[in-house]
């Protein structure tokens, strides 16, 4: 049986040393037969480096490698082409590293392509021109450049601006002279998590083409579920597949849905079902700026979007739902077209690892807890219907938050929403009838319903504001083909900020 190809991100040593290779050579040929520059981000984890890999052995004309595979009698292997790599995953804290990461890349290169010792050059620019011509002239072919996480030097200081500045104008000098070097270039493409926009970055390459949202391309990384119950049909005996699909399928980049390959590998090695992906590093600059910029997480999913907006971002400008589009904490749900309007898209959680991990994070960030033990005693209350222990939860949860953030009833929601979400119920947060917007609605096994309305009360006197109002409103006739339904008031008082009422009724659902 072959091995699981887990963090092998070389395409020779995953041949040769009998892991399994999941076929993706197609794309690969129609990509090469049709680009030039070319552009891909996909979150991490997701197979960049070993498609960057592969194109590499190919065009060193290394024909063992691909026996069997798709392209091996579709390529000219006649031909050879001198391949440059540049990697940019090393960490950097300041700025002003990244002229030595980039040297370093350059020097590596030289002495991979036995072309001596590289010019004395402060302009990053010169290097990679310097270097291109110089391997070109050197076998006089035209040069292959693949460069690989182009973007982690300035996420590494995305939090201060300034830095971030200087950090993009070193790459944009870098990357800016690979417009004049049309003729001493095969092909290029730039890998990465994050897109920023093309103007900030690779000014002047308008031949750049970005494939992250091509629908031809939209399976080039990640495994499709096809693809995986056929390259890893002797590791799924016994496993429960609809419960990986649900734990770990469902990215979209308007192909198939796809897995995460990080994830679903360690599952099949280990066969528990975990957080893998999350588990083996965090974005943590996302999670830095979405509490420095206070956005409105529960709403991201009831919105809809340009592909515009979901493919680019700058550091003058954040946009949170690109932020969290490209480094795979939200992917694409559905997409809508109308007759001469622009395409747009939903947004939502890929699957359930990601959706109960992020809202753990967010806790953290809202309470300084990670709250793990609260989430699950939460949940089980909610599926017991034990109304006493919800309510003790979410008291003891409020008195966790600062004051300072807890300003008015969409906070109150908001932040239990957060905690909810994490179990994995279906949660709606201001979720609309015909007579009003329900506060927050919690939706168990599709059997029992909790309809919740928050209240921040001036005085005591206005106790019973929030099921009074969920009553007159008839909230519940959303929600009658449920077996059992809750009307919940939860009331908070506005300088004490903690709960000061919780009331209930129970109505029989199912037409009733």
């Amino acid at each position: 049986m072959k091995r699981l190809p887990i963090g092998i991100s070389d395409f020779k040593e995953l041949i040769t040393n009998n892991y399994i290779y999941v076929d993706k050579t197609k794309y690969i040929y129609e990509l090469l037969s049709s680009c030039k520059y070319v552009f891909l981000s996909r979150p991490r984890r997701f197979g960049k480096s070993l498609l960057l890999s592969t194109i590499e052995y190919l065009h060193e004309g290394q024909r063992e490698l691909f026996n069997g595979l798709y392209i091996e009698n579709k390529w000219n292997w006649s031909e050879k082409y001198p391949v440059i790599k540049i990697n940019f995953a090393i960490d950097i804290k300041t700025s002003s590293e990244i002229y030595e990461v980039i040297r370093n890349e350059i020097r590596l290169n030289y002495k991979r392509m036995e072309i001596g010792k590289e010019r004395e050059e402060k302009h990053v620019g010169l290097m990679l021109q310097n270097l291109i011509i110089e391997v070109s002239e050197r076998y006089n072919k035209q040069v292959v450049v693949l460069i690989d996480e182009y973007d982690k030097p300035i996420l590494d200081v995305i939090e201060d601006k300034n830095q971030a500045e200087e950090v993009r104008k070193t790459l944009k000098s870098f990357y800016s002279v690979l417009k004049v070097l049309d003729k001493y270039i095969r092909f290029v493409l730039v890998t990465g998590v994050s897109k920023f926009a093309k103007v900030s970055l690779f000014s002047g390459l308008n031949q750049l083409e970005d494939i992250s949202l091509s629908k031809e391309y939209g399976d080039i990384c990640g495994y499709t579920q096809q693809e995986l119950e056929y390259y890893f049909k002797e590791y799924l005996k016994g496993i429960n597949i609809e419960e990986v699909k649900e734990w770990y399928n469902g990215y979209n980049f308007l192909g198939s849905r796809v897995y995460n390959p990080f994830d679903v590998l360690l599952y099949l090695k280990k066969r528990e079902v975990r957080n893998y992906w999350y588990e083996t590093g965090r974005t943590e600059f996302l999670f830095k700026i979405i509490k420095q910029k206070n956005f409105d997480l529960p709403y991201l999913h009831k919105k809809y979007y340009t592909s515009e907006i979901l493919e680019k971002f700058d550091i003058e400008y954040i946009s949170i739902e690109a932020l969290m589009f490209q480094t795979g904490y939200l992917t694409i749900k559905e997409e809508y077209k109308y007759e001469n309007e622009e395409v747009l898209y939903s947004l939502d959680y890929p699957n359930k690892e990601v959706r109960k991990s992020f809202n753990s994070e967010i806790l953290f960030y809202i309470t300084g807890d990670y709250q793990i033990d609260r989430t699950t005693l939460i949940n089980i209350a909610f599926k017991k219907e034990n109304l006493q222990e919800i309510k003790k939860q979410i008291e003891v949860f409020i008195s966790t938050i600062s004051y300072e953030v807890l300003k008015n009833e969409y906070v109150y929601a908001a932040a239990i929403y957060g905690l909810v979400y994490a179990t994995g119920y279906n949660v709606i947060i201001e979720d609309n009838t015909s007579k009003g917007r329900i506060d927050l609605t919690i939706v168990v096994d599709k059997k029992v319903v909790y309809i919740i309305e928050f209240k921040v009360l001036e005085n005591e006197r206005e106790k019973g504001k929030a099921l009074k109002q969920i009553k007159e409103k008839e909230y519940h006739k959303k929600y009658l083909n449920c077996e059992k339904i809750y009307l919940v008031g939860i009331e908070f008082d506005k300088v004490k900020k903690e709960l000061i009422n919780f009331e209930y009724e129970i109505i029989g659902g199912v037409g009733k």
